[in-house]
């Protein structure tokens, strides 16, 4: 019985250990030091709304840095960083494929109208999508809402947060995938 229980107690300090890593914005590297490994892109499904369209989109973008914005319409906080991303969409949009992600049944549970509404409401004004089975959320350890991956054009993660953050902070994750 011991044994199990240090067992799981050391499996739980890696977690918390990888959960620290990236909530900081720290993004270990591959064995060896190396960047760390590509992650495979996922389609999904875009939702018709200012900036965006109807049609898919795959993520990362492949030879294009990506920035991915996590966010929810039933979240406080997404709301609240609304105007910190709209400003380094504003400054950074066309310098990397900006693209924010809801992991809601839209279609489902939440119409797509639901989705666009909000998004119009809080001055969304860039590609929205949605990750209902929520692959493209676990192949970027996404564990909380809001959160964010700057992903180079290699499909390398660059940047990963969680929480609000302030334009220059959005602007600065950004650049670590565009190499400045």
């Amino acid at each position: 019985m011991r044994r199990r229980h240090l067992l799981a107690g050391i499996a739980s300090v890696g977690a918390l250990g990888g959960a620290g890593a990236v909530a900081t914005g720290n993004v270990p590297a591959a064995p060896g030091g190396d960047a760390p490994e590509p992650v495979d892109p996922v389609t999904l499904d875009t939702v018709d709304a200012p900036g965006s369209r109807d049609g898919e989109v795959t993520l990362p973008a492949l030879d294009r840095p990506t920035f991915i914005d996590f966010f929810a319409t039933w979240c406080k906080p997404c709301i609240e960083q609304m105007p910190d991303l709209v400003e380094a969409h504003d400054r950074l949009g066309d310098e990397v494929l900006f693209v924010s992600v809801t992991p809601e049944d839209v279609g489902g549970a939440v119409s797509e109208e639901t989705v666009a509404d909000w998004w119009t409401e809080h001055d969304g004004d860039w590609l929205v999508a949605a990750d209902v089975t929520a692959e493209l959320a676990a192949r970027l350890n996404v564990g909380g809402y809001p959160s964010a991956r700057a992903v180079d054009a290699t499909g390398r993660v660059r940047w990963a947060t969680s929480g609000t953050h302030t334009t220059e902070e959005f602007v600065e994750g950004i650049e670590t995938a565009l190499d400045r």
